[in-house]
């Protein structure tokens, strides 16, 4: 299918007469950080050390909800157990210093790139994840500065997390910006099915072992194999959405 193909095809399916790109609702973990292979390994520590059997695999398929929805899901099914909110939070903050000893996440290459293009493009970059790590969150304005504005939604500020569309729903609302004037960058398939049913044009990255089939299956438009990749498509990328007024 060819680009102009992907974008009459977003047309057809969301109802939208034409877009107005001025907004990119963008995840943390696995788009601007190489995060999750640190993330995995706190979860299937904190689970082990409480008798829950799991793979790291698991929890790269549970990227995007937050960690009290993850605690709370994974506890009832490993071990039987209806977990309050006070227990969820003090659990996420187990999880939280395992992830730490592991060590700074480094930035994802092409991820600074990916940035740079949309500001030249006067994009507005919206950070929209269910990360709750504010010791990774504190770290992107030192390591991306002046790149994103005071905009910003995380696991702190929902009720739900992905797959329901709530966050991007919720960063749209704060940025003031309707689907049609927003692209999404997701790695993981509950992100990309959240900015799907939210209604923006969605891109994924396959920059950790999801395939890229199920991120199309998960309702991705377009799919790159890494942000180098994005990052050398998106001028383009930006010109052909820009094509397409309503």
């Amino acid at each position: 299918m060819t680009l102009q193909q992907t974008i009459a095809e977003y047309l057809k399916y969301t109802g939208q007469k034409g877009l107005d790109i001025s907004a990119a609702l963008i995840d943390c973990d696995g788009v601007l950080y190489d995060s999750m292979k640190y993330h995995t390994q706190a979860w299937v520590k904190l689970m082990k050390k409480n008798g829950i059997k799991c793979t790291r695999d698991e929890f790269y398929e549970l990227e995007g909800m937050t960690g009290s929805e993850i605690i709370k899901m994974k506890f009832k099914q490993g071990a039987g157990k209806n977990i309050t909110d006070d227990e969820a939070r003090a659990l996420y903050g187990v999880k939280t210093r395992y992830f730490t000893e592991l060590g700074e996440a480094p930035v994802m290459p092409g991820a600074k790139r990916v940035l740079e293009t949309l500001k030249d493009a006067d994009v507005e970059r919206v950070l929209v994840t269910g990360s709750q790590q504010d010791v990774l969150l504190e770290r992107i304005e030192k390591d991306f500065p002046g790149l994103f504005g005071e905009v910003k939604v995380t696991g702190h500020d929902v009720r739900k997390g992905k797959p329901n569309p709530e966050p991007f729903l919720k960063g749209m609302a704060k940025s003031e910006k309707k689907p049609n004037q927003c692209i999404v960058i997701e790695n993981a398939p509950l992100g990309v099915q959240a900015a799907h049913a939210a209604g923006c044009f969605t891109i994924g990255v396959t920059t950790g072992p999801i395939p890229e089939k199920d991120l199309y299956k998960a309702g991705a438009d377009l799919v790159y194999k890494n942000m180098d990749e994005l990052a050398a498509a998106l001028p383009s990328l930006l010109v052909a959405l820009s094509l397409v007024k309503a």
